[in-house]
């Protein structure tokens, strides 16, 4: 049985709806760093992913929404909708809602994440939209190569 990945992803957006990690504009606190790309930065578009933005393919075959900061935050895709947060998982495929460390550079929601106090239903929806991912075996593997980058990151870091 294969995957209906459009149907799949807007489930997910109506699990994440207008959740953010902060119950007010998190990019009032660094001008809006993480929307301000140019044609060689951006996300990443999970597997299938479709996007009425932008995309560029990299030379290793990454998909990246590519940004000019301004967008109908409706048709952005997941992965701005969840930074800078991830659902990663261990080697069971147990999912996980973790800082995603490949960001701590822009967003210092990573940095000061002891400080603030984030919304838990940010937290809930991710962990299930990461489950809806974990099920299908392409975001699967896409789940456990970010959560190994983001691990290395995190090494680095701490």
């Amino acid at each position: 049985m294969s995957t209906d990945y459009n149907n799949m992803y807007q489930k997910i957006f109506k699990i994440m709806g207008d959740l953010t990690p902060l119950k007010a504009d998190c990019g009032k606190l660094c001008s809006q760093a993480c929307c301000k790309g140019d044609e060689n930065t951006g996300m990443r578009l999970f597997p299938f992913e479709e996007s009425e933005l932008p995309v560029k393919i990299l030379d290793n075959g990454v998909r990246l929404v590519v940004c000019d900061g301004k967008c109908d935050r409706t048709k952005r895709p997941l992965a701005c909708r969840i930074f800078p947060f991830f659902p990663t998982v261990d080697e069971r495929g147990k999912v996980f809602v973790e800082p995603d460390f490949r960001g701590a550079r822009l967003c210092p929601l990573i940095s000061h994440s002891d400080e603030i106090i984030f919304d838990k239903r940010f937290f809930n929806a991710l962990k299930k939209v990461g489950k809806i991912l974990a099920k299908d075996e392409a975001c699967l593997e896409f789940l456990r190569e970010a959560t190994e980058e983001i691990d290395t990151y995190k090494d680095f870091l701490m």
